[in-house]
């Protein structure tokens, strides 16, 4: 999996932005069914010129489609939109359906993985206790978890279960969907001449995290790829850890608590 991704959440003409975002040097489109964009992210790898096998590109499956029989039926859906053989990465969007729910729609992943329909299944959204009941129904642990992650919401507890049980952690809003006011940001942004969304998604990188920017804008979409040309210090990710406020910095919802 590429450590940057390009997310396409709320872009409903994915298309274009996704083929410049390869001419950009992604190979990681995040998308999602509810996204409506399945079709133009395949659209776009199609005009790309790129080999199917050269990007990675996730889908996820969100609650009210949960259940065995539905998410079965998704995935083909999904392939068909995309216009592929297989789906990399598979994600149940959110825990909101219940544990009944929950485990028979990711039964019905691993199922699909073994069909070859995807190469690897996760989850977004889940909390400690989302991914227990996994572990407790001795299944195979999820290989991701995507959850909102940035200097502002850290969620550590849930980071740190992760990284203790071998899954990986992309973030989505790596950018505070624009809110990067705060001054160690700023600083770190005038130190190294660069944008603070650079600044954030090198922390994010740092931090051994995959994130997930958005943009439609070209430029954005190029400066948001440039982030191998410099690194943060320890006293830099330090000043950027302080900012951690925990639910009260969250931009997006966090269902943490979702039974």
């Amino acid at each position: 999996m590429p450590l940057l991704g390009f997310g396409v959440y709320q872009n409903y003409d994915a298309a274009p932005s996704c083929v410049e975002a390869f001419k950009a040097g992604y190979r990681h489109v995040d998308s999602a069914q509810v996204y409506r964009n399945e079709a133009d992210v395949g659209k776009a790898v199609r005009e790309s010129g790129l080999k199917r096998e050269d990007v990675f590109i996730t889908t996820k499956c969100v609650s009210k489609t949960h259940g065995y029989e539905s998410t079965l039926k998704g995935v083909d859906e999904s392939l068909g939109k995309f216009g592929f053989d297989y789906i990399d990465l598979f994600l149940i969007h959110d825990p909101f359906s219940g544990t009944e729910r929950r485990l028979a729609t990711y039964k019905a992943l691993l199922e699909s993985k073994t069909a070859g329909k995807i190469r690897t299944v996760g989850v977004s959204n889940y909390g400690v206790k989302h991914l227990e009941e996994i572990r407790s129904a001795g299944l195979e642990m999820p290989s991701v978890n995507q959850i909102e992650l940035h200097p502002l919401c850290q969620q550590k507890p849930i980071v740190e279960y992760c990284q203790k049980h071998n899954i990986l952690v992309q973030a989505y809003c790596p950018i505070i969907r624009g809110n990067m006011e705060d001054k160690p940001i700023q600083d770190l942004a005038e130190k190294y001449k660069k944008d603070p969304a650079q600044i954030l998604l090198r922390w994010s990188l740092q931090k051994g995290f995959i994130p997930l920017p958005k943009s439609a804008t070209p430029s954005r979409i190029r400066t948001n790829a440039k982030l191998y040309d410099f690194e943060l210090t320890n006293e830099d990710i330090a000043a950027l850890d302080a900012l951690d406020r925990g639910k009260d910095g969250a931009v997006s919802w966090n269902p943490v608590d979702a039974e």
